[in-house]
């Protein structure tokens, strides 16, 4: 991810920034947070999570996408709306 797509979003963000950075829904993103999936963090007290932008980056790197897995997912999605 190249420095200058770091300066586009501050260092701590919410859901629907990281939604938003990766491409996904908000309700995804929440989701993935619940689970563990992505790295994120609530205040205590707190009701919604926060993540840092850095960690985002890393997770992303650590995840590569690959043409397979894109068709792989394609094709479940396929069969659920059926």
């Amino acid at each position: 991810m190249s420095e200058d797509r770091k300066v586009d979003f501050p260092p701590i963000l919410d859901a629907a920034q990281v939604a938003e950075l990766l491409g996904m829904n908000v309700q995804m993103v929440r989701r993935y947070a619940r689970e563990g999936r992505l790295p994120a963090y609530k205040l205590p007290g707190g009701r919604t999570f926060k993540f840092f932008r850095d960690e985002i980056f890393d997770w992303v790197k650590a995840h590569p996408v690959t043409a397979e897995s894109d068709v792989e997912g394609d094709v479940s999605a396929e069969r659920r709306s059926e």
